[in-house]
């Protein structure tokens, strides 16, 4: 039999989930190559042979996306699986352009195929645009069910840009297991808020032995999804969220536009900092396409511990990096708390940057007069470290959900913001998790009686 042959496009995440469940062990396919983007560093590896299965015991290489055009030419290849989010319409489609004028075939895999069948209930929080609030909205999911005395689980999208084979499937219960598993600032700032909140999280490579580790601890298990990918579980119920903010996206972005139409729910955040014409914008958009949809509108507070670091102050402002990056967002939480308490000026860190953090900047050049927190690796961590510390302020404003002094070392006065999910509609979050655990009491009694 004539093998079909595939390259991968990712960004170490989608891909590499897309081929656990779809390609590994397939004879009917040939995997020749990933290509990586979004995220440094990933490319110039490979998928590891311990991982890749019987027919790849040499593993499979990563290749810079900019090469994608010559690997299909010089292997002949059939097809292209785009596997990666957070990206236009117009995106995705000149994409397929470039692929279909080289030769291949272009595809998108579907939920059928690649979500995978949990033995105890599942609650899939997306999103519909990376920053919107989806983790403090999956917190608010597991403290709720926390609160019902339930056992939760939180498992996260993954983020591997480590070696591979060891990161299969990681457990995180402790901040001491941040360091054993030599987290990024990226990966810190999606697994600290959760343990910090007592929940235990997963995370890794291979989601179905991460799902097998995590159904033997819990009642219910929590997807906290990543940029605004569609979950990796089957969900016995999803909750979008979206921001309006970026109204509209709800209905141009890969793979946000799914989650909509995945929807049971879609929590409408942020509604406290944006205009309501942006909000009913948007409430409109999601009632055309997933009518049957609950809508919920919540805010997101911010506060400070000492508003003092921010009142009348010429500040520095460092928010989540990927929010920024191809989030597209020009500010985040710790811009809203600098204007929101009064700060003189927002100083722009551009001709401070040091190493990679100004190849940042060039790379997404749109980024506002703030600080995308990055930290891919020591190196850049020391260099995210040299930045701030090299910037003329009188005080740092940390947006990112982590404690970074824990990181780095601030050579100046610097204040957290913190920020949780509030709704203002009811139903709320609290009213919908009373229903799912209501409607889910049976399967819990079952799974109890077969651990037994």
């Amino acid at each position: 039999m004539n093998r079909k042959k595939v390259i991968i496009m990712g960004a170490a995440g989608r891909d590499f989930h897309n081929f656990n469940t779809v390609f590994r062990n397939n004879e009917a396919y040939d995997v020749i190559a990933f290509t990586a983007t979004q995220i440094p560093n990933i490319d110039g590896r490979k998928y590891p042979g311990e991982l890749a299965g019987r027919l790849y015991p040499n593993g499979i290489p990563i290749h810079p996306e900019a090469e994608l055009v010559d690997l299909i030419k010089k292997f002949s290849v059939d097809e292209v699986v785009f596997a990666y989010s957070d990206i236009s319409f117009n995106y995705v489609m000149s994409r397929a352009s470039i692929v279909n004028a080289a030769g291949a075939d272009f595809k998108l895999l579907g939920v059928r195929e690649t979500m995978l069948k949990s033995k105890v209930p599942v609650i899939a929080v997306v999103a519909v645009r990376t920053g919107s609030g989806k983790s403090q909205t999956s917190r608010r999911v597991c403290n709720l069910l926390r609160a019902k005395r339930k056992r939760v689980v939180a498992i996260r999208h993954p983020m591997p840009y480590g070696d591979l084979v060891k990161q299969k499937v990681q457990r995180y219960a402790t901040l001491e297991d941040l360091v054993k598993y030599e987290c990024t600032i990226e990966e810190m700032e999606e697994y600290e808020p959760h343990i910090v909140n007592g929940t235990i999280i997963y995370s890794g490579v291979d989601y179905e032995a991460i799902l097998r580790e995590a159904e033997k601890e819990a009642d219910v298990i929590v997807w906290d999804g990543g940029n605004n990918d569609m979950s990796f579980y089957r969900p016995d119920l999803t909750i979008t969220v979206a921001d309006p903010h970026r109204a509209g996206h709800e209905l141009s972005y890969y793979s946000g536009a799914t989650n909509v139409l995945l929807a049971d729910v879609v929590v409408i955040n942020k509604v406290d900092s944006i205009s309501r014409e942006n909000v009913e914008l948007v409430k409109q958009h999601v009632r055309q396409v997933n009518p049957k949809a609950l809508l919920i509108e919540a805010a997101s507070p911010v506060s400070v511990a000492d508003e003092s670091l921010i009142r009348g102050k010429r500040v520095l402002v460092v928010e989540d990096g990927p929010t920024l990056t191809h989030g597209e967002m020009t500010y985040g939480a710790g811009v809203i708390a600098a204007r929101k308490f009064g700060a003189k000026e927002l100083i722009d860190p551009r001709k401070w940057a040091v190493g990679s953090i100004a190849d940042t900047f060039k790379k997404y050049p749109n980024t506002g007069t703030l600080l995308p927190a990055m930290g891919y690796g020591e190196k850049q961590i020391k260099e995210l470290e040299a930045t701030i510390n090299k910037v003329e302020c009188d005080s740092v404003v940390i947006g990112t959900p982590i404690d970074l002094a824990r990181i780095v070392k601030i050579n100046k006065p610097a204040v957290r913001v913190r920020y949780e999910l509030a709704e203002t509609t009811k139903p709320d979050v609290g009213d919908v998790i009373s229903d799912f655990l209501a409607k889910h009491s049976h399967t819990e009694k079952q799974t109890a009686k077969e651990v037994l």
